[in-house]
């Protein structure tokens, strides 16, 4: 038996979904989690960038080589320093509390981050030169990677005042060759005031 009555519902029903299922007027929204309150004192477990910066009295100083400037640090950055030469450079001081996960740790992270493997522990030595600065011993690592555009790191770090410092030069291979003499004389010219 036909029913007419119900034919013309289904068809009034598909014919609403279909005018109501438009993509322009699906839409949605985030909102943020709260976040739990801060402890009185920072474990030393918390992430590095939640850490503080030591001051800036009693910290790391250096001596800018001539047409370098230096900017504002940021997050867990102490300083942004930036060298005049043409390409993409980036040179920062950072200081993290502790060791900062070893020497080795952090080598390979500079590795890593251009591209190139791991080093065991047996071949620091091998890779690393030392500068004798006013703030004590800095050990240097120079490390270029190959390819299209080869990418270069120079970074020196030092534990002192239960603190790790790093002050590192990564870029385009050409950019921080470009700079790398007036990086030298900057980790030569650390020193702590």
């Amino acid at each position: 038996m036909f029913r007419p009555y119900r034919t013309s519902l289904w068809a009034t029903l598909v014919v609403a979904v279909a005018a109501g299922c438009s993509r322009e007027d699906v839409t949605h929204s985030r909102v943020a989690k709260p976040q739990p309150a801060a402890p009185a004192t920072m474990p030393t477990s918390a992430p590095a960038e939640a850490l503080p910066l030591p001051a800036r009295d009693g910290g790391l100083r250096w001596t800018l080589p001539a047409g370098w400037s230096e900017a504002a640090g940021g997050q867990m950055r102490y300083a942004t320093l930036r060298a005049p030469v043409a390409g993409r450079i980036d040179t920062s001081v950072v200081v993290l509390p502790g060791p900062a996960g070893g020497e080795l740790a952090n080598v390979n992270r500079w590795r890593s981050q251009i591209g190139l493997p791991p080093l065991e522990e047996g071949a620091l030595g091998k890779a690393r030169t030392t500068v004798k600065t006013k703030a004590g011993p800095i050990k240097v690592y120079d490390f270029t990677s190959t390819g299209p555009v080869p990418s270069r790191v120079v970074a020196g770090l030092t534990e002192a005042k239960g603190n790790t410092w790093f002050v590192k030069m990564t870029g385009d291979a050409a950019a921080v060759s470009a700079a790398r003499e007036d990086f030298m004389k900057l980790l030569g010219s650390l020193r702590f005031e």
